[in-house]
């Protein structure tokens, strides 16, 4: 059943990211893609930009069909999937995804 909100969405999300293996390769793509995109707008130079958004997105296929063995949730819900992940990203660096990670019912890694 697809959620109807974005609080129905974020547990969903946690759970199709249980492999830490996955989370890992999601962050080095996110990070490493944004600052691939964001160099690419200081330099104007447009092909960065592209550049960045398939790092960012081949990290993190890697991650769901390599690691985690599962469909991306960007196909069902892309703009709640990009938050997501930014949002997973921070809370790993900060060191408080694992709180979430339990409250999303997923099991220790």
């Amino acid at each position: 059943m697809k959620p109807a909100t974005y609080a129905e969405f974020w547990p969903l999300y946690l759970r199709a990211h249980a492999a830490e293996g996955n989370r890992i390769l999601h962050a080095v793509g996110t990070l490493c893609g944004t600052g691939i995109f964001l160099g690419g707008v200081c330099l104007l130079r447009w092909t960065w930009c592209l550049g960045g958004i398939a790092v960012g997105y081949a990290f993190a296929w890697a991650g769901h069909f390599g690691v985690e063995g599962n469909r991306p949730a960007t196909f069902g819900h892309p703009l709640w999937s990009f938050y997501s992940d930014y949002r997973m990203v921070f809370q790993l660096l900060l060191g408080t995804l694992e709180g979430e990670l339990r409250k999303a019912g997923v099991p220790d890694s």
